[in-house]
């Protein structure tokens, strides 16, 4: 038999019905779209937040709200698990006035989350590269420092130096918020071998001319660039930075013999191995003669022959152009003449007159 139709009456009902119904789940959607679209409870504070593989949605729901990172665990565990997000372990660098979306997208370490446009200038050392990270929240200072003296991420790299200093690329990055410190050092690393074969292209033979002569690798290449990119205040004078410190090494007249002498080694010797040198005690920004006599300080181009045992700043192409394309002189000494220019001279005689004037 032929199913009985509803009468008009019933169908006008059902009709009503469906409609309430969509638009109840609308006004759900949307509600819901704009509480992960809302400002979170704080007003902008940094939290660190310690994620487990092994924490359960509702334990980390818990901890987001203990610490003031969601308004209601009961909520935001609801959003992990409608939304299907895994977090990712490890450690988050977090603000207590992010949205549950954008909380969720850094937890979960999202390509869709935001991103900062980090510039990091040539000179910088790994310290204060952490520092611009930290300001621009793409990861804690202290994570990416370690990051950068992690041993299993130095051998990974294949760097053969104490850290990955040197090899952290000054250059502008897209990078995201609440990175993976070692991540982000896998990518400043990438960028100076990037850079590095660009100028074995642009100096063929170049590389093997050093090691040659020097017995340099890629390593000692990046450590002497690092000495001349924290001299040279002018840009121009790099290459000839770069040939008193080749000069210094070659030749037997210059005493004590092969030391290169640069006060910016013995200063980062007091950054990285502070309780090494007991000089390092009275440092606080100020090379001082007692500092540059002290052997215990490895960095200690005064007293230590030869390159330091690893860069001791992040050099530019420039630095590494002038390594790599040293002028030809004769100079054995320069020093600094004001606006950022420096005296350079032959022998000590001439270099103590340059200093008196």
């Amino acid at each position: 038999m032929p199913r009985a139709s509803l009468p008009p009456s019933g169908r006008r009902r059902a009709v009503w019905l469906a409609a309430a119904a969509s638009g109840l789940l609308l006004v759900l959607v949307l509600a819901f779209v704009a509480w992960a679209r809302g400002a979170g409870p704080g007003k902008g504070t940094r939290r660190l937040l310690d994620v487990r593989s092994s924490m359960e949605t509702s334990e980390l729901a818990d901890r987001l709200e203990q610490q003031g990172l969601a308004r209601s665990s009961w909520a935001i565990a609801a959003y992990l698990r409608v939304t299907g997000s895994k977090p990712a372990k490890g450690r988050h660098l977090l603000r207590d006035d992010l949205s549950p979306r954008e909380l969720v997208q850094r937890l979960t370490r999202s390509p869709a989350r935001a991103h900062a446009r980090v510039t990091i200038p040539e000179g910088y050392n790994f310290q204060q590269i952490a520092a611009r990270l930290g300001e621009l929240e793409v990861c804690e200072p202290s994570e990416f420092s370690h990051a950068v003296f992690s041993p299993e991420l130095v051998q990974e790299l294949r760097l053969r130096g104490p850290s990955s200093e040197g090899f952290l690329f000054p250059a502008t990055y897209a990078l995201a918020v609440d990175s993976d410190p070692a991540a982000v050092v896998r990518t400043l690393v990438a960028e100076t071998r990037k850079r590095l074969a660009r100028l074995e292209a642009k100096y063929p033979g170049a590389f093997d001319a050093l090691a040659k002569s020097d017995g340099f690798d890629e390593h000692d290449v990046v450590t002497l660039a690092s000495m001349v990119e924290r001299e040279a205040a002018d840009p121009a004078e790099r290459p000839l930075i770069a040939s008193v410190f080749f000069n210094r090494l070659h030749d037997p007249s210059f005493r004590p013999l092969r030391t290169l002498e640069s006060d910016p080694t013995a200063a980062y010797g007091c950054l990285v191995e502070p309780l090494v040198a007991p000089t390092c005690a009275d440092y606080h920004g100020q090379v001082t003669p007692a500092l540059l006599r002290d052997a215990r300080n490895r960095y200690n181009t005064y007293r230590h022959p030869g390159l330091p045992p690893g860069p001791i700043a992040n050099p530019g192409e420039s630095a590494l152009s002038a390594v790599l394309a040293p002028a030809q002189s004769d100079y054995l000494y320069f020093v600094a003449s004001g606006r950022g220019r420096h005296g350079f001279s032959r022998t000590f005689e001439e270099h103590k007159h340059v200093m008196g004037h």
